[in-house]
C-alpha cells in the first residue's frame, strides 16, 4: 500500500473517465464539484432516488447527467462512489452488484468502515475493487446545494482497503481525495470505527441529548435559553442539526464501539457529577486541565 498522499498516479493526467455518484447530498455534490473543478474526472453523473435532488443537481451544474435510474448512471463507470446512508448499504449494494463492469472502482463515504465491508463488499462480482473511504468532512446542512468544491481542503481522508485489494485501485482513490485537498491516511475498518466512535460519534450523540434536554424544558424557559444561548450551546445546536436519517445509521452500525466508547463517557461523567456534589474543587481543575492539552494538540495539527 503507498504511504499516505503519495500515488502512482501523474498529477496533471484525469484519473477517471467517467464518475458516477450516487446519492447527491451534501458529501455527493461537494465530491461532484471537487472532480470537475480540480480536473480528477472528465464526466460526473449521479444517481439519486429522488427526482428533485437529480434536478436541483442539474439546475446547478454540479454533474453532467442525473438520474433516478440507477443502471443509467452506472453504464460505462469507472468508479462509482456511495454517497447514501449507511443504512441503505445492503440494498444499494445487491442493486449495484449486476451493473458494474469488470474494473471499476467502488468506494464510499460512510462513516462506519465495517458496515460498508459487510454490506457492499459481498455484492460486488469478481474484478470490481472495493476500496472504503471516510472523508472526516461535512457541516450541519444537506442537499445538493450544500455542497463546495472546497469542503474537503486541509482534512482527513480514510481509506480502509480490505485484505487484499487491489494495489492500483488503492492509488487511484488516495489521489483522487489528494487532488480534493484531503490528507489520506490507511487504516484497518475495526480501528477506524472504534476512532470514529470517539471523535465524531459520540459528540453527536452528545449534541443531540443535550439539544433535546433543552426542548423539554418549559416553555418560558426554553425561550430563555434560545435567547442567551453561549458559545458552547450554539455550537451544540449546530451539531445537532445535522442529517438525523445519516446519524440514525450510524449509531445503529456502529453500536459496538459507540456503546464501549458511551460507558466510559458515563463512568467519567459519574466521577465528576461526585466531585461537583462533593465540593471537589481540586479534582475538577485537574481534569479540566488535562482536557486542555487535547485541544492544543487539535490546534497543533491544524484541525480547529
Amino acid at each position: 500500500m503507498p504511504p499516505a498522499g503519495s500515488s502512482a498516479v501523474t498529477d496533471t493526467a484525469l484519473l477517471f473517465d467517467r464518475v458516477a455518484i450516487v446519492g447527491i447530498g451534501l458529501i455527493g455534490s461537494s465530491l461532484a464539484r471537487a472532480l470537475t473543478e480540480y480536473g480528477i474526472a472528465r464526466k460526473v453523473v449521479c444517481a439519486d432516488r429522488s427526482a428533485d435532488a437529480c434536478a436541483k443537481a442539474l439546475e446547478l451544474g454540479i454533474v453532467a447527467e442525473a438520474t433516478t435510474d440507477l443502471a443509467a448512471a452506472l453504464a460505462g463507470a469507472d468508479l462509482v462512489v456511495l454517497a447514501t446512508p449507511v443504512g441503505s448499504f445492503a440494498a444499494v449494494g445487491e442493486a449495484i452488484g449486476p451493473l458494474l463492469k469488470k474494473g471499476t472502482i467502488v468506494t464510499d463515504v460512510g462513516s462506519v468502515k465495517q458496515a460498508t465491508l459487510r454490506d457492499i463488499g459481498p455484492h460486488l462480482p469478481d474484478g470490481v475493487h472495493l476500496i472504503p473511504g471516510h472523508p472526516v468532512a461535512g457541516t450541519e446542512h444537506s442537499g445538493p446545494e450544500a455542497g463546495f468544491a472546497s469542503l474537503f481542503q486541509g482534512r482527513w481522508c480514510i481509506l480502509t482497503p480490505p485484505p487484499g485489494a487491489d494495489r492500483h485501485a488503492l492509488e487511484r482513490v488516495t489521489e483522487m481525495w489528494r487532488r480534493a485537498g484531503s490528507t489520506v491516511e490507511i487504516m484497518d475498518a475495526n480501528h477506524h470505527d472504534r476512532v470514529l466512535a470517539i471523535t465524531s460519534h459520540l459528540p453527536h450523540l452528545i449534541a443531540y441529548t443535550i439539544v433535546g434536554t433543552a426542548s423539554d424544558l418549559e416553555e418560558d424557559t426554553k425561550s430563555e435559553v434560545i435567547k442567551f444561548s453561549a458559545g458552547g450551546f450554539r455550537d451544540f445546536t449546530r451539531i445537532a442539526a445535522s442529517d438525523p436519517v445519516m446519524w440514525r445509521d450510524v449509531f445503529l452500525n456502529n453500536r459496538e464501539a459507540v456503546l464501549e466508547i458511551l460507558q466510559r463517557f458515563t463512568e467519567d461523567l459519574t466521577a465528576l457529577q461526585r466531585a461537583i456534589r462533593w465540593g471537589e474543587g481540586e479534582q475538577l481543575q485537574d481534569h479540566f486541565t488535562k482536557t486542555r492539552a487535547i485541544r492544543r494538540g487539535i490546534i497543533d495539527a491544524k484541525q480547529a
